[in-house]
């Protein structure tokens, strides 16, 4: 049998993928082939792991270097630097950030290294702590003496991962979990939900750290302090060229996933044509909550890294916004008080504010075939399930906040949902505490 295999996975150029070059190739070719590469890397790992490992090295990475300072590693980062500044410099951490994109901003205490091969190898191999919100490459070898984190980039979720994809979980997307999920000494939950889909959506059996998601902490403080979530909404009128009446302008985030994904011996990441109408999605709003309100458009990182998305014909700045430049989607949907999505895992991120969250799901049936059975009944969830425009503009009319948070609290007590809002504070309990006890 054969398939037809992208190589964009292994052509770059500065850090980024090229156009894929399409060949024909069997599932067996590809993963001999594919082995073959990670084995050759890996002896670059191999050569570095003769050097001493640096006891103050901890090294971060995003979604495989494709984006920048944001997700969980980046609150994560952002306490230890709150921490270190108030000790002595010859204490600190010495933090590494790989990324594909050097031009990217990130804070003066961080050293940003292009997330070559080379760098890859040799910082990886004398750091002594690794935190990662996705799976590190074939070619990764860990050292004893070392420590991994995993924070992963979702946690409550709608989409199945790993064994849980059924037969869409490509036997080479398979290599690449088991792999990673080896070398994890430590993974993040933030609900009991969550620990019990760990064992066959992400091959993971090891020590569970349950301090919530970092990234969510932004969200707990806007939700308990009005003041904080004023001012980061005045932060975004700003940047945005529109007036500051925090009480007249309102916004609400659409954040769709990608499709596609790993099958087999291709990888194809898209973007889903099945957008809202807009006009109506503004006008619903607004009807219903009063006040102007704005569309945020958020496409997903992955689609983002692989330039898969084109805007041109859906952003008007009367209407929607594209922000799927910036770096972390958090700070901001921090000032929102909407969220849209189809079946991206941010929805029950977004919920820990209490603000109306919806789903349109227009392709629901076409995308289970593609990505497997999801992981919830969608109709029962307290977020409004709408598959056409018409039961979206009647869910947004309808809608009832007392219900609503009282749905959502029966949620999290049901899922043991935790998120405090000090969750980047008590990893960084956690990385204080092994950075000191794990000898190397």
């Amino acid at each position: 049998m054969e398939f037809e295999y992208d190589f964009f996975d292994y052509i770059e150029h500065k850090g980024k993928p090229v156009k894929p070059v399409n060949i024909m190739i069997s599932e067996r070719a590809y993963l001999f082939f594919r082995n073959a590469i990670a084995y050759i890397q890996s002896l670059l790992f191999r050569f570095f792991s003769l050097f001493p490992i640096n006891s103050a090295r901890i090294v971060f990475t995003c979604i495989e270097g494709r984006t920048g300072f944001s997700c969980n590693p980046k609150y994560i980062a952002l306490e230890l630097i709150r921490r270190e500044s108030m000790i002595d410099s010859a204490d600190r951490y010495q933090l590494i950030w790989l990324v594909n994109d050097t031009s990217k901003r990130f804070p003066s205490e961080i050293i940003v290294k292009r997330n070559s091969l080379f760098n890859r190898a040799y910082y990886l191999s004398t750091a002594h702590l690794w935190i990662d919100n996705s799976r590190k490459q074939l070619e990764v070898r860990k050292r004893r003496g070392q420590i991994y984190i995993q924070t992963w980039h979702a946690k409550l979720g709608f989409k199945p991962t790993g064994l849980d994809r059924g037969n869409s979980f490509s036997k080479m997307a398979y290599l690449i979990s088991k792999h990673d999920s080896d070398m994890v000494d430590y993974w993040l939950s933030n609900s009991d939900w969550y620990d019990a889909t760990l064992k066959t959506g992400s091959l993971y059996s090891g020590k569970i750290l349950h301090t919530g998601s970092p990234r969510c902490d932004i969200l707990v403080h806007a939700f308990s302090d009005e003041q904080y979530r004023r001012s980061i909404k005045l932060r975004l009128l700003e940047s945005l060229g529109l007036p500051a009446e925090v009480d007249v302008h309102h916004f609400i985030m659409y954040a769709p996933t990608f499709r596609g994904g790993s099958q087999a011996t291709r990888r194809m990441i898209t973007e889903s044509d099945h957008y809202p109408d807009f006009v109506r999605l503004k006008s619903a709003f607004e009807n219903r909550f009063g006040g102007k309100w704005i569309i945020l458009l958020r496409s997903h990182p992955q689609v983002i890294a692989l330039n898969a998305s084109d805007h041109s014909n859906k952003v008007n700045e009367d209407i929607c916004y594209d922000i799927s430049d910036a770096d972390d989607m958090y700070e901001i949907l921090a000032g929102c008080e909407a969220f849209l999505t189809d079946y991206s895992s941010a929805a029950f991120d977004a919920s820990v504010m209490k603000i109306p969250v919806l789903l349109y799901c227009d392709d629901y049936k076409d995308y289970e075939c593609e990505r497997g059975q999801l992981l919830w009944d969608m109709r029962t969830l307290p977020f409004p399930f709408c598959t056409n425009n018409d039961e979206l503009d009647k869910a947004i009319r309808c809608f009832e906040q007392t219900d609503y948070s009282l749905r959502l609290d029966r949620l999290f007590s049901e899922t043991g949902m935790i998120e405090s809002g000090r969750s980047a504070a008590q990893v960084a309990d956690h990385i204080d505490t092994l950075m000191k006890s794990e000898g190397i």
